[in-house]
């Protein structure tokens, strides 16, 4: 069966079409477009289609990333999924950011590992898992020097966007800094997606933030009695 994955949810627009009969990537692309994504995806996922050889109604499955991360991009990459997958009648699949950083690198060292995102303002979306993959501390946004102790507490590897924050403010983390994506690779979305419930993972966004666009309380007109 071929899964297609789309992740939006940084400043990269990517796509990757994985085979699971074979067991590798067919084509991925992860141009790093800043904003944009809902015009420049479609464009995207036709270049991976013509890279691999392949037609859209051959892919049996859709994966999509549902953050945290960028609130416009997840959107964006959501409804395209759930558009794809509605025309195509296959199963969608939601993968978290975070656990698609953190599984591949604990499988790959062969420990635990938190996997950490700068969320800007002082604050960073972090999550555990075991060496197995297995998820210790779900994700959730909290302040550096938290995520800091946690991690020393815990005993763990730190990968991420936020990796190089959490070591300035525990310089004890330094050493176990195993990268820092600004998002997940895309190769490593599309694998979670083939082998995840789609029923126990739907598509379905997940801020861990509330939005900044709030209503103006201050120009809310009161309302007019009506005799």
């Amino acid at each position: 069966m071929l899964t297609l994955a789309i992740d939006c949810s940084a400043r990269f627009c990517s796509v990757a079409l994985f085979s699971g009969s074979e067991n590798r990537i067919l084509a991925a692309a992860s141009p790093d477009i800043g904003r944009g994504h809902a015009e420049q995806l479609p464009a995207v996922l036709q270049s991976v289609l013509d890279d691999a050889g392949a037609d859209l109604s051959q892919a049996g499955r859709i994966g999509v990333t549902i953050g945290p991360g960028s609130f416009a991009g997840i959107r964006v990459g959501v409804a395209f999924a759930r558009g794809l997958a509605l025309a195509l009648t296959v199963p969608v699949v939601g993968v978290g950011s975070l656990e698609a950083i953190a599984m591949p690198a604990a499988r790959q060292l062969g420990q635990s590992v938190m996997a950490v995102l700068d969320a800007r303002r002082d604050h960073v979306w972090a999550l555990i898992v075991d060496a197995e993959g297995v998820l210790l501390v779900p994700g959730a946004e909290m302040m550096p020097e938290a995520a800091a102790a946690l991690a020393l507490d815990r005993g763990c590897a730190i990968s991420g966007s936020g990796a190089a924050l959490l070591a300035g403010v525990s310089p004890a983390l330094a050493s176990r800094v195993a990268g820092d994506l600004a998002a997940p690779a895309i190769e490593d979305v599309a694998r979670l997606a083939a082998s995840l419930d789609p029923e126990t993972n739907p598509a379905e966004p997940r801020y861990l933030r509330d939005a900044d666009a709030k209503p103006q309380a201050g120009f809310v007109l009161p309302h007019q009695a009506v005799s």
